[in-house]
């Protein structure tokens, strides 16, 4: 008789890892992905990954794993040592990755975030000084520039784009806009300074004969209702990349008075209800999406960095 496997948990943590195979005793099929992430336990990543996996007949699972910020370094270090496949990054590790994998792709250097690793296994095919390595990528711009046109049937090249945040997700989404030559890019981030820097490293993108009237094709603003009203006008998409709206109680990061009708709103925080952010456009006749279609899409695309071939998108849809 076949003994029956034990069930997996709703999260992981770090010290689950430190005794991998005490806390995954039983557990059928094998661990050998998950999201890493402090808070983690809302990631929708588990449902689609798992359903891509099953349909694809590969005998792994995926889970979540708390993991805070002075965990993130061993941690990575004991999925090396597990045989991990590999893992997705979430808030707030994205940045603080990139000095703790041994190669990163091109485009994420210049992202300068990850949100996933692969294990790579040894080049000999033996351990030792060929250990396997963890490399670093990053799905996130070209997850969001597939779920804008999923969402609101347009490619970033024809809009004018606000992007509210300049963390690692805001990082990777300027960055896609300013590689598909985008009409306009803001940055609007709290932290003004910060806002520039990024709108700095993006300025040679922007160095084309475009001309829009008086208003600065690519610039930072402060974080402030006067900056944003004046703004307003001379934007088509406003992208959520801040925390705001992970809880429920959080404001809309902009506010709704702001809001007008011509507007597409994007929120990359995902949950089943509708976030404030959404809400708020959707109140005030402008189109709205939440992150949904982003996680799907960037999702997708590690699934194929994971496993060298097509992910089933449908059935990650379906899932989610």
């Amino acid at each position: 008789m076949k003994k029956k496997s034990a069930s997996t948990k709703q999260v992981y943590t770090f010290a689950d890892l430190q005794d991998w195979s005490g806390a995954t005793r039983d557990v059928d099929p094998p661990i050998r992905l998950g999201v890493f992430g402090d808070p983690v336990a809302h990631s929708l990543s588990p449902q689609m990954q798992n359903a891509a996996l099953k349909h694809c007949q590969i005998d792994m699972q995926y889970v979540r794993f708390q993991i805070s910020p002075d965990e993130l370094r061993e941690a990575l270090k004991l999925i090396r040592d597990l045989k991990f496949v590999g893992v997705n990054l979430t808030v707030p590790h994205k940045i603080a990755a990139l000095k703790l994998v041994d190669d990163l792709e091109e485009s994420t250097k210049h992202v300068g975030a990850v949100n996933g690793i692969k294990v790579d296994p040894p080049k000999d095919g033996f351990a030792g000084a060929n250990r396997e390595k963890l490399r670093g990528f990053n799905t996130d711009g070209r997850g969001f520039a597939r779920a804008i046109r999923e969402e609101f049937v347009v490619d970033l090249r024809d809009l004018r784009v606000m992007i509210l945040g300049a963390g690692g997700a805001a990082r990777a989404i300027a960055m896609q806009c300013a590689k598909e030559n985008c009409e306009r890019l803001v940055i609007a981030n709290r932290t003004l300074e910060k806002g520039k820097k990024l709108a700095d490293e993006l300025r040679d993108f922007f160095a084309g004969p475009r001309v829009l009237g008086p208003v600065a094709r690519l610039q930072a603003i402060a974080w402030d209702e006067a900056a944003f009203r004046f703004q307003i006008g001379n934007i088509d998409l406003i992208v959520n990349a801040t925390p705001l709206g992970l809880h429920r109680s959080d404001p809309s990061p902009i506010p709704a008075r702001l809001l007008a009708p011509h507007l597409m709103v994007y929120d990359t925080i995902y949950s089943e209800r509708r976030t404030p952010f959404v809400s708020a456009a959707i109140e005030a006749g402008a189109r709205g999406a939440n992150g949904l279609s982003m996680l799907l899409h960037q999702g997708a695309l590690a699934f194929e960095i994971w496993f060298g071939r097509e992910a089933p998108l449908d059935v990650m849809r379906n899932a989610l």
